[in-house]
């Protein structure tokens, strides 16, 4: 059983920061790719930020140079420091994280329970 827990969402004015959290428990053998995800009512899920075992990173466009992503291997965990955020910003981010559960299982993508993340103007 694997478990993926979000925690720092909030509500903050346009310009400010969050700083997202995630941390994977249970039985992990290894993660490979971890990344966060966003979704608003009535739209698809969309990538915000991704990063492999090896801390190469990728964003879209939409957040490049606002949005940093990072892990710490140790601690199983994903963070996602959010700057200069966006009345668009608005939604329910998900973090997901690619695991293999014991050595000769195939890594499956685990998703958090998501967090609100609410800009106002």
């Amino acid at each position: 059983q694997v478990q993926l827990v979000e925690s720092g969402g909030g509500l903050v004015q346009a310009g400010g920061s969050l700083r997202l959290s995630c941390a994977a428990s249970g039985s992990i053998f290894s993660i490979n790719a971890m990344g966060w995800y966003r979704q608003v009512p009535g739209k698809q899920r969309e990538l915000v930020a991704a990063i492999n075992s090896g801390g190469i990173t990728n964003y879209p466009d939409s957040v490049k140079g606002r949005f940093t992503i990072s892990r710490d291997n140790a601690k199983n965990s994903v963070y996602l420091q959010m700057n200069s955020l966006k009345p668009e910003d608005t939604a329910v981010y998900f973090c997901n994280a690619d695991i293999k559960t014991a050595y000769l299982t195939r890594p499956r993508g685990y998703w958090g329970q998501g967090t609100q993340v609410t800009v106002s103007s």
